[in-house]
């Protein structure tokens, strides 16, 4: 039917025009954020996963923090113990040295000397009040602290971890006390700020070798720890990546796709307009019927 009033092809050509123009810029959206999802409604479903996939992702980034600064952890009370051993083998050096014969009491006095000053560093690394090590005065600050915690208290629990992103995912860092048994042998101090053990002590060696001892105990108590937390680091660094890879297949554009679809509503606009300034001249072959 021939019609003035009414286009029926124009208006189906601008419907088919405005479709892809919408598509053309839904692409270019897309390949300007980089992102598959612009608008909620290009994936509802997807969006509501990927949103829930991408919390899971940042807890398994703060739990990779926190056991990276476990390990930082373990790893500087690993430091001050192997330098107590270090401390530990000197002492038992001078003891023996001090037991020689020939020595006088000039020379035992200096072993003697230096043998307190390995004390003090010890008695300064371990810290505690003068209820725990005696002494006359409390080592409120020890030298053995990682950020303001310290490292050589009593504790009952340990120092928990968080080790994944679920709750209940934690281990226990096992508490090393120093403050008793043969450690305590070796800085303890009567209420005038003397050592209780001395150079020449008929037992100092065998208290040194038992500190010796209880500071290699808890060295592999922690060494097993460690090792479990750099199991549990790379566990998480595997989850991260895996989270990440899902995350960016829901969300990311696949720009070599996107771009033939963009190339593809680009002509179809062009064409669409072309199309559309034909059908709007289509009215005009009425005038030929009304010139004859």
């Amino acid at each position: 039917m021939s019609a003035i009033n009414t286009n029926i092809q124009a208006i189906a050509s601008a419907r088919n025009l405005n479709q892809s123009q919408e598509m053309l810029g839904r692409s270019l959206a897309r390949l300007s954020s980089g992102s598959k999802i612009v608008n909620p409604s290009d994936d509802a479903a997807g969006l509501a996963v990927s949103e829930k996939l991408d919390a899971q992702n940042r807890r398994v980034k703060a739990a990779t923090t926190n056991v990276q600064n476990a390990i930082s952890y373990v790893q500087t009370a690993d430091g001050f113990m192997s330098g107590m051993t270090k401390i530990l083998s000197r002492m038992s050096e001078l003891a023996i040295l001090g037991k020689d014969v020939t020595k006088n009491p000039t020379d035992i006095a200096l072993y003697q000397q230096e043998f307190n000053a390995l004390q003090d560093q010890l008695r300064a690394t371990v810290g505690g009040s003068s209820a725990d090590i005696g002494g006359a005065a409390d080592v409120d600050t020890p030298l053995g602290a990682f950020n303001g915690i310290t490292l050589f208290g009593p504790s009952t629990v340990g120092l928990n971890v968080t080790i994944g992103q679920a709750v209940g995912q934690e281990m226990t860092i096992p508490a090393s006390n120093l403050r008793d048994g043969a450690m305590l042998d070796i800085i303890d101090q009567d209420g005038s700020g003397a050592y209780s053990l001395a150079l020449t002590d008929t037992d100092v060696v065998e208290k040194i070798t038992l500190a010796i001892q209880d500071v290699a105990t808890e060295r592999a108590t922690l060494g097993a720890a460690q090792s479990r937390l750099e199991l549990a680091a790379t566990t998480l660094q595997v989850e991260y990546e895996n989270l990440s890879s899902a995350i960016s297949r829901i969300r990311d554009v696949d720009v070599a796709e996107e771009s033939t679809q963009y190339a593809k509503y680009n002509i179809l606009v062009q064409s669409g307009t072309a199309m559309l300034a034909q059908a709007n001249q289509t009215p005009q072959s009425v005038l030929r019927l009304l010139q004859q």
